[in-house]
């Protein structure tokens, strides 16, 4: 298929390294990338920690200067959002009426936040997934005294620790019973809770979400499944996101939990998904696979890239995140299921520096560390190992 023409539907990370692949590779047609929002490409994690706290200016977050950006001699138009696909001609048509056509389009729209019903009819409650997003928050907590974050994960956990530097009231509330207790297990989420406690974060856990009360068109706490009324002057909601495939429903392209692609990444011939919103098969696994995760964005991007350009292979990922809390900074390589039997092969779990590596009926399916960083990366072969052999397995 000749490719003169690739459209990229999002300027996130995944869709700007997309363009730095194909450029990379010595691709030289004509380049387009849709954005919804009006700034260039900039960096999600900052926006929890960086950002959020101060430490950075907004434009600190930009993944690339536009100086860098000019030299790829693509064509980014910002602030307009993709409306429709149409599958046979390859034409996405914008929120503006414009209608873009091309050989190839990869598909970049990453996710949207969770919400609450009736959370946008209160003033102080907030999302974050956007740069905005983060500005908006940082105004409110620096306004506010008391913070409840609703949603115990990555995201929640992040925030939680964020607020507490900024000398917030925090208190962490969702139905596990401990931080991250789904994405690390209850060893390492139970050393979470004790991290965030020390810290004075009230964690306020096991326990559902059932609605907001306000006052005068603003926030006033956070009702919970027990009754109780946690206050709050500002509420974060971080209960997870879903794909942004709200524009494809009259595609005819597979949904489910994602653009659901094959393991090249490709929905349709001449269409790709890269980053949060593709669902692809992991051949290693034998099963679909979507991640969230600023790594994979970058590797996938590579993937993609190379079989736009006829360079066709197998996506093979081991998945990898990091999440930074008070002092703690954690990394994990592959899976780690709930039923997964852990023991700590490096470091001292009381002194928060180990490396804890997780297995099911005695396969390796991935590894965390705690400020250990060299070690887990060590670690990571076994979790290459044990997927390379056969499919690891997970949940």
């Amino acid at each position: 298929m000749s490719t003169e023409n690739i459209l990229v539907v999002g300027a996130s990370a995944s869709g700007l390294a997309t363009v730095e692949a194909l450029r990379r590779k010595g691709y030289t047609g004509a380049l387009t990338v849709l954005g919804d929002e009006p700034h260039a490409p900039y960096d999600r994690p900052p926006l929890s920690k960086q950002v959020l706290a101060g430490d950075w200016e907004p434009a600190r977050a930009q993944l690339r200067p536009g100086d860098f950006l000019a030299g790829l001699d693509a064509e980014f138009r910002l602030g307009d959002r993709a409306a429709a696909l149409h599958v046979p001609t390859r034409t996405v048509r914008t929120e503006a009426g414009h209608e873009l056509s091309a050989d190839a389009i990869v598909i970049a729209t990453g996710v949207r936040a969770r919400r609450l019903p009736g959370q946008d009819a209160l003033a102080g409650v907030h999302v974050l997934r956007t740069l905005d997003d983060s500005l908006a928050l940082r105004a409110d907590l620096l306004a506010g005294s008391r913070l409840v974050v609703v949603g115990e994960g990555v995201l929640g956990s992040e925030i939680a620790a964020t607020a507490r530097r900024l000398d917030l009231d925090v208190t962490l509330t969702g139905p596990l019973a401990a931080p991250m207790a789904l994405q690390v297990g209850p060893l390492v989420s139970g050393v979470l809770a004790e991290l965030h406690t020390e810290h004075g974060v009230r964690l306020r856990l096991g326990t559902g979400v059932t609605g907001l009360t306000g006052a005068d068109g603003r926030v006033t706490g956070v009702e919970l499944g027990t009754g109780e009324v946690l206050p709050a002057d500002v509420v974060v909601v971080a209960i997870g996101a879903v794909p942004a495939t709200d524009w494809l429903a009259d595609s005819g392209l597979e949904l489910d939990n994602g653009v659901v692609c094959d393991s090249r990444c490709r929905a349709r011939e001449g269409i790709h998904a890269v980053g949060d919103v593709a669902r692809w098969h992991h051949e290693h696994l034998g099963r679909l696979v979507r991640l969230e995760n600023r790594t994979n964005a970058t590797e996938q991007a590579m993937a993609v890239a190379a079989g736009i350009l006829g360079d066709e292979r197998p996506y093979l990922p081991v998945p990898y995140f990091w999440t930074d809390q008070f002092d703690a900074k954690l990394q994990v390589h592959g899976f780690l299921p709930a039923d997964a039997e852990v023991d700590v092969v490096e470091g001292d779990l009381a002194a928060r520096r180990f490396v804890a590596r997780y297995r099911v009926d005695g396969r390796v399916t991935g590894v965390l560390g705690w400020n250990m960083p060299k070690q887990t990366r060590l670690r990571r072969q076994e979790v290459v190992d044990a997927l390379e052999t056969a499919p690891a397995p997970t949940h």
